[in-house]
């Protein structure tokens, strides 16, 4: 499915407000799951894209949602949802599906005839990820940190490699990935309220979603009230984050 975009990047990052009520008017599924197949297009760290999305569309579901995302506005007036999950417990599926795919390119040739970047594409998902994601009860990362401290001190090393560190990275590339999907759903005169205020359990049981899994945000979804942005937008002053070095 191809969408008519009816705004440019900038005119949809302007356009986007994070709505509190939606109008009961319904939006179409197959459009708002068109956004969320552009969400999936996002950069992702190490290409692992460890990301899930759940497209609510079920009026019961959405009940249950509202519940546990403590009945507020943007929730109750939702005509849809999308959750998404950060997976970092997958990245094992998600390398083996890089390398996968890196050989699917590579051709039938045998690996002797491998160019240098090649194979070193191929031995940054057999070697490098899991000497990044493996660990055991956090012991690994432990070591690995201690080491890049060490390491550090006479070269630069990459330093976040415990599993709290490789959780933030997984986060990082979801909400990227729910970056997109809020542009492009105001491309075409979408809404969306991003929530973090929920109950993480509650949700999971709803979803059925495994214990390893996190949320990463809850999209609430419609078209917006006259009453559904509750002001101006405010942004602190620019020159108060940018820096020119």
């Amino acid at each position: 499915m191809v969408l008519t975009n009816e705004k440019t990047v900038s005119e949809a990052i302007e356009y986007r407000r994070s709505v509190r009520v939606f109008s009961t008017e319904p939006i179409e599924d197959q459009k708002v799951k068109e956004c969320i197949r552009l969400a999936t297009l996002a950069a992702s760290s190490s290409n692992m894209q460890l990301w899930e999305f759940y497209h609510i569309v079920s009026p019961e579901v959405l009940s249950q949602l509202t519940n546990a995302s403590f009945n507020q506005g943007a929730a109750k007036t939702a005509q849809q949802m999308v959750v998404i999950i950060a997976r970092k417990d997958l990245w094992k599926k998600r390398a083996q599906s890089n390398i996968d795919f890196l050989r699917s390119q590579y051709g039938t040739k045998p690996q002797t005839d491998y160019s240098k970047r090649e194979k070193f594409a191929l031995n940054y998902y057999q070697n490098i990820v899991p000497s990044i994601y493996a660990d055991f009860l956090g012991i690994a990362g432990r070591i690995k940190y201690l080491a890049s401290k060490i390491v550090g001190i006479f070269r630069p090393i990459y330093r976040e490699a415990r599993q709290s560190d490789m959780r933030i990275v997984a986060h990082k590339s979801a909400g990227l990935a729910a970056q997109n999907f809020m542009m492009s759903m105001a491309a075409i005169n979408y809404d969306t309220c991003p929530m973090e205020g929920f109950d993480s359990l509650r949700v999971k049981k709803v979803l059925n979603l495994p214990r390893s899994s996190e949320i990463n945000m809850i999209i609430a979804c419609g078209l917006r009230e006259e009453n559904g942005i509750y002001g101006k937008r405010f942004r602190v002053p620019f020159e108060e984050v940018y820096f020119k070095k």
